[in-house]
């Protein structure tokens, strides 16, 4: 990793790439990466709303390179805003290619948590 290239936000999850989530050509499989940083949103959304929260959406995820089994998964969050009901966090996912001592962005999006209360209605996020 470069001076230039820092995450962005708060370490929030990490994960071996494991062969049971690639391909025959050892590509981990976008969805199980997002799966990852859906996991991490919500980690980092009900530790902000104080409660339970679900993923209302996921908007501008593109994937830049690919995860490799042996890679370590690190997903980073920042949360951009918090609304009344909402949050919305920049996720980013880095990969750590220890065999070549390096770590790379290999995607990032989007992602909007809704608070819930214990009736699963949305609920108004407190206060900091």
């Amino acid at each position: 990793m470069t001076d230039a290239a820092k995450p962005r936000g708060e370490l929030t999850l990490r994960t071996l790439a494991m062969p049971g989530d690639a391909n025959p050509a050892g590509d981990i499989f976008g969805g199980w990466v997002m799966a990852q940083m859906d996991l991490a949103s919500g980690i980092r959304a009900a530790e902000r709303a104080k409660g339970r929260v679900v993923t209302a959406a996921v908007k501008e995820m593109a994937f830049e390179l690919p995860v490799k089994i042996g890679d370590t998964l690190s997903v980073y969050t920042d949360i951009d805003r918090v609304g009344r009901t909402s949050i919305t966090l920049c996720v980013e996912a880095w990969a750590h290619r220890a065999r070549y001592a390096k770590m790379e962005k290999v995607t990032a999006g989007t992602f909007i948590m809704v608070a819930l209360n214990e009736e699963g209605k949305p609920k108004q996020v407190p206060e900091e």
